[in-house]
This record gives structure tokens, sequence and C-alpha cells, in this order.
């Protein structure tokens, strides 16, 4: 089959189409051909290597395995759509059968991502697709989708309480702006003023200026601090004055810290929840009742996944890129 990938780290121009044998679903396992999938920062930092040097990077996570493995090729990838061709012994007709329409994860997104017109994961990992939007848009969701529930699951909070998000026009940001409202807390989002109707439009209740120091402005909104905060623009420990004392901080970043105030960091990591179905049908159901969004930017052939992650990586893109084959 042919795959998009790369033999060794650096900028988009290390991206190449490869020919790479077939896979096949094994126990448990389906096998999708591919439709569309998005190009995700994920995508470009394991790309640029930026996430070969796990010791740096993630030295919060103690003992973890490293996270760019030493293989003789990569093809990356998250969110993904497409058919189900083949399934795995143990895999019930309920689940998955051939012919199904599904957006799912991968169980291995370094070697067996969906930047391939094949992919085998688990049958857990993959759910029903949207009823309401094409394949392109199904592409889009899942994988922010996911990390924004986690974060937010993270925080433990009533409803009621009152959450704040930073880099809210973000591609997570969007997200945590639309589950938070869904589970009802109110909003505090950030944004540049270009990005301002953006953030209102997903639901945000406030909007204040981004910057080092949106700390103190979600403190004028909020002054006794807000209960919880997911931190997608990574500000670690600039952003703790927003929170209360007491409160909680999920970021996807890593970053804890230890503080004098009770506050609580919790770091989430998405690869341990792509089997939860339960949680990927809900997030599509949400999808199909207009809850959460699918937002494409630009869609492109597979074959020009470089242009792609120069694209993204020069920044100011708003919802997604994806590629077709």
């Amino acid at each position: 089959m042919k795959a998009v990938g790369f033999t060794e780290f650096g900028g988009p121009e290390v991206l190449k189409v490869l020919e790479v044998d077939d896979p096949h679903a094994g126990a448990g396992q389906v096998r999708v051909k591919v439709a569309a999938f998005d190009v995700t920062p994920a995508n470009t930092y394991l790309r640029s290597g930026v996430w070969d040097d796990w010791d740096q990077t993630t030295a919060e996570r103690g003992g973890a395995a490293k996270f760019a493995p030493q293989l003789p090729y990569y093809i990356p990838g998250w969110d993904f759509s497409g058919i189900i061709d083949e399934v795995g012994p143990g895999v019930s007709e309920t689940s998955a059968k051939v012919g199904d329409r599904v957006v799912g994860l991968p169980v291995d997104s370094y070697l067996h991502g969906p930047y391939a017109q094949y992919i085998v994961t688990s049958a857990e990992s993959v759910v029903r697709a949207p009823a309401n939007v094409d394949n392109v848009a199904a592409a889009t969701f899942l994988m922010n989708a996911l990390t924004a529930y986690i974060a937010l699951e993270a925080l433990a909070l009533a409803a009621g309480s009152t959450v704040a998000v930073t880099g809210a026009a973000g591609a997570l940001g969007q997200y945590v702006i639309e589950l938070g409202k869904h589970y009802g807390f109110v909003v505090i989002a950030d944004a540049k003023p270009a990005d301002e109707a953006l953030v209102r439009a997903r639901g945000a209740d406030h909007v204040v200026a981004r910057g080092d120091d949106v700390a103190q402005r979600i403190r004028e909104v909020a002054p006794s601090g807000v209960d919880g905060l997911v931190d997608c623009a990574a500000l670690h420990e600039l952003i703790e004055p927003a929170v209360r004392d007491g409160g909680s901080i999920a970021t996807p970043r890593w970053y804890s810290a230890p503080n004098d105030r009770g506050i609580t960091w919790h770091p989430i990591f998405v690869p341990e929840h792509i089997t939860r179905r339960d949680v990927l049908e809900e997030l599509r159901d949400l999808v199909e009742a207009g809850v959460l969004s699918t937002p494409v930017a630009e869609v492109l052939p597979a074959h020009q996944a470089a242009l792609a992650h120069q694209k993204l990586e020069a920044g100011g893109v708003r919802g997604r890129i994806v590629l077709t084959w």
C-alpha cells in the first residue's frame, strides 16, 4: 500500500510517499480503508524529532517509555475516517463489521498511523462515523474532542463551576469550550482580537485577551479564581494565579509543579484513553447533535502532506487541514 511517512526526522520535506506491506487485522482488530486523515501538531512534533528526546521533553512523566522508538520508517497520524474492510477474530458484528463507515484513532501513531491507505487498529478505538458530516469533516474531531473530554474529566468539577481555557482559539481549546458549556460550566476563554468572535461562537461566556499575563485578566472576571483550568497554551506556572486555592489545572503537555495553594496539576495523555469506546461514541453523538463542531480549514491530497505541515507550522490555521486519498 501507499503511505506518507519519513525515514529521518526533520522539516516537512522529509515526508514522502512510501510503499509498505499491506497490514491485516489480528485478534480484536479491524482494518480500515482510509478516506481522510487530519494534520495535527502531534504529527509535526514527531516528524521534526522534538519528541525523540523523551527525557528532556517529558521529564515529568518519570519511567515512561521513550516517545519515539527507533524505527526503519514512521507513518504518523491520529484522526481518520474510512470504511472497515477487514475484521479480525474476536470482534463481534455489533462492534464492527465490513462495510461500516467509521472514525477512529490508532493504537500505534508512529508506525501504523493513518497517513496510509489502510490502517489496522483496535476495534474498540473505532466507532460509527457521524451521519451528518462527510468523510473529510469526520476526520477532524475525535482526538481533540477526546483530549478535551479527559481534561475536563480530570478537573472533576460540578455543573455551575467556572472553568478557564488558554489557547482557546486552537483546535483543542475550541472543544474545551464546547464540552464545557455542554456539561454546564461557566467558561472563560482567551483570544487575540481576530479570534474573539470565533471563541464566542463556540460558546465562551467571557473572553479575555491572551498573553503571558492572562492569569491577571482571568482574575478580573473571576476575582476568587476559577475552579479549574485547561492549559492548552502551555503557560505552565504563569497560569497558576488564575486558579483558586484548592483548584485544579489540566494540561496536555505533561507539566506539573508543586505549589503552596493546594492546586492540583493533571497531565493528560490521550493514548491511555483511545479504547474508551463509550466515550468515543458519546463524542460522535455530540457531533450529530450539533454540540461539537468539525471545522475544516483546507483539504489537500495525501501526497501534499509536506505542504500541509508547512501551513500548520506557519501558524494561524483555524480548523483542521485534512488530507485525502
